[in-house]
């Protein structure tokens, strides 16, 4: 089961390459939609269009919690490099332990030592 992930603002477009290498399909919010565009707007799209959100923002996860909502799933990066060369193994550890989990519909929370995942809505 592939995985379709957008990736948000606040992370570098390095991710795309990284991403695709694992077989998920990626795409960063700058190649579809207003780089301006609320988080409202790009948690929108990516339940319309079956895509997880990675972000480094926390107001996906608090917009999750806020309205119950059942989708879209949402992986948090909790770290304060969030580079793919400097997180991008323990990244693509999550995103693979916890792929079920995202395609049904989760809040993945990954930090630097742990990572934590709540099925939607919350």
């Amino acid at each position: 089961m592939s995985l379709a992930i957008v990736i948000d603002m606040n992370l570098s477009v390095e991710w795309v390459p990284l991403l695709r290498g694992l077989g998920f399909a990626a795409i960063h919010w700058s190649d579809i939609g207003d780089v301006r565009a609320s988080d409202a707007e790009i948690m929108a799209w990516a339940e319309s269009n079956g895509h997880v959100v990675l972000t480094h923002d926390l107001d996906f996860g608090t917009a999750l919690a806020l309205t119950h909502a059942a989708g879209p799933s949402v992986v948090q990066i909790r770290s304060l490099k969030t580079l793919p060369e400097h997180i991008g193994p323990m990244i693509s550890a999550a995103l693979m332990q916890y792929r079920t989990e995202l395609s049904i519909g989760a809040l993945l929370v990954i930090e630097v030592l742990k990572s934590r995942v709540r099925i939607l809505p919350l």
